[in-house]
């Protein structure tokens, strides 16, 4: 029987690769109809920026939330791609400077910090991300952050988070991640930025 953090993932993987082809073949489809030139106007804009949308948050999801075993890499071309797409269009950018070939496994417990961070920064702000020799700095600037303390003691304190709901489950998920990597994560947050790193 796998553990809670596998099982979480197999879920993951399970949901992204269900809805990854019908909204890639809803994509198509609509990417026909504009090539056509019989459907044009606002609402034709409005599907196709949805499509997208939709789109890059499975992709982001997939690494975030899916399964990943030790070998499995990721190139940075598409990390940056997946991001570039999440926050196209957001009040959010992400500065992502890494080597070449990642560990997708880093890279999933970096996405679960992307979104902590996006949580804490509704008005929008920057993220970098660096990884140099193995370790991995992730820092969050922005004019005004809204932190809750209780979910940030999650990161650190698995048992406080009996309250949370849908909306915040990566905050319980980064602690199960990083005890199953065997890594530390150190968390500082001031009032004007947040640093992660691991």
């Amino acid at each position: 029987m796998p553990d809670k953090a596998d099982l979480a993932a197999l879920l993951g993987s399970r949901i992204c690769h269900d809805l990854i082809s019908p909204i890639g073949a809803i994509s198509n489809g609509v990417e026909l109809l504009m090539m056509d030139g019989n459907v044009k106007g606002a609402e034709m804009a409005l599907i196709s920026e949805s499509v997208a949308s939709a789109n890059a948050r499975i992709r982001f999801f997939r690494v975030g939330f899916g399964a990943a075993s030790a070998d499995q890499r990721i190139g940075r071309s598409e990390v940056v791609g997946i991001l570039g797409d999440v926050m196209r269009g957001g009040r959010l950018s992400v500065d992502w400077q890494s080597p070449a070939d990642l560990g997708r496994r880093e890279v999933k417990l970096a996405f679960l910090l992307i979104q902590c961070l996006e949580t804490a920064m509704p008005y929008g702000g920057r993220i970098a991300v660096e990884v140099a020799e193995g370790r991995w700095s992730i820092a969050a600037r922005a004019q005004k952050l809204r932190i809750d303390p209780d979910l940030w003691e999650v990161l650190s304190n698995p048992a406080a988070g009996a309250g949370i709901g849908p909306a915040q489950v990566h905050f319980l998920l980064v602690p199960l991640e990083t005890a199953q990597q065997g890594l530390r994560l150190t968390v500082e947050v001031r009032e004007a930025d947040i640093r992660l790193s691991f």
